[in-house]
């Protein structure tokens, strides 16, 4: 597997939890095949896929398309032990697997009962990735850094840093510890709803359960926000530092302000009032494909 570059995830990705065919019946999986083909079609450069998966469940995103990079964002270092997913990267379609980049993180004390040391963890888990046989090297995965340390060894370790939840304030910060050279593709979620009440009412229920997690409430904390900011599911001037709300130009708007901080790719997670991270809104996708038409 050749070592992949900032060029190959392209300026403008796709985050979404629901294309990880783990759960799918065979309908599902040909929903995810056929949504995979077409945000290829549309030009985006990376599709990220959410919900905890693993390499296993990039296979049928892998097989539907033919030039777009498809990543995890993020395998969970707590389910599955180095040499089982080195394992499982072997086994992908050749034809496929250099278009495929292992993101990892820590994950969560809530989530993972075995969580404890979660930088040295990772330290051991990347040591363990370079022995295995085959290895999964630097240059072919991403980790899911949030503080000054996590990104530094992202930086020493692996192509980047895909961080989760966070605003252009924190990018910049970010890429002053990575590096100019390391990749920074940060996750921004979008709410395409030009009624700014209810299009906070759809980030605050999306925003709920990340609100319980210290891992992102600390980080929010190291960036001037205040405990008052998380009440009710969170101030407006989070969720408006956060999220990218209202139409496609105002999103593109946002994301500029990522990419003026020091982002190389920003990968665009889409949510809706169903409150469906876990659905394949295309419309939303081919109408943030005809905003960023310049930058795909």
């Amino acid at each position: 597997m050749t070592t992949q570059t900032r060029e190959t995830f392209g300026r403008v990705g796709i985050w979404n939890g629901a294309l990880n065919a783990s759960q799918a019946d065979d309908d599902g999986k040909k929903a995810i095949a056929a949504a995979a083909a077409e945000i290829e079609a549309l030009g985006f450069g990376a599709l990220w896929i959410g919900a905890s998966p693993s390499p296993d469940d990039a296979a049928t995103v892998l097989e539907a398309t033919r030039t777009l990079t498809v990543a995890t964002g993020i395998l969970s270092i707590w389910n599955h032990t180095a040499e089982e997913v080195a394992a499982r990267i072997a086994s992908l379609d050749p034809a496929a697997r250099d278009r495929f980049v292992l993101g990892l993180g820590v994950s969560h004390g809530a989530l993972a009962p075995q969580y404890a040391k979660p930088y040295s963890a990772m330290v051991e888990y990347l040591d363990a990735l370079d022995a295995a046989d085959p290895s999964v090297g630097p240059g072919r995965r991403v980790l899911a850094a949030l503080g000054p340390k996590m990104l530094r060894l992202a930086s020493d370790r692996a192509l980047g840093a895909h961080p989760y939840l966070v605003t252009a304030a924190h990018t910049a910060e970010a890429r002053e510890a990575l590096g100019p050279d390391a990749l920074l593709a940060p996750e921004l979620t979008v709410v395409l709803d030009t009624d700014l009440d209810r299009a906070r009412a759809t980030a605050r229920a999306m925003l709920a359960m990340y609100l319980q997690l210290p891992n992102y409430t600390g980080n929010l904390l190291r960036l001037g926000f205040t405990e008052g900011d998380f009440a009710g599911g969170g101030s407006e001037r989070l969720l408006d530092a956060l999220f990218a709300l209202g139409d496609a130009g105002r999103v593109k708007a946002r994301a500029a302000e990522y990419f003026a901080a020091g982002a190389d790719h920003v990968a665009l997670q889409v949510v809706t009032a169903e409150r469906s991270a876990m659905t394949l809104p295309l419309a939303e996708y081919r109408a943030l494909a005809d905003a960023f038409a310049d930058e795909l």
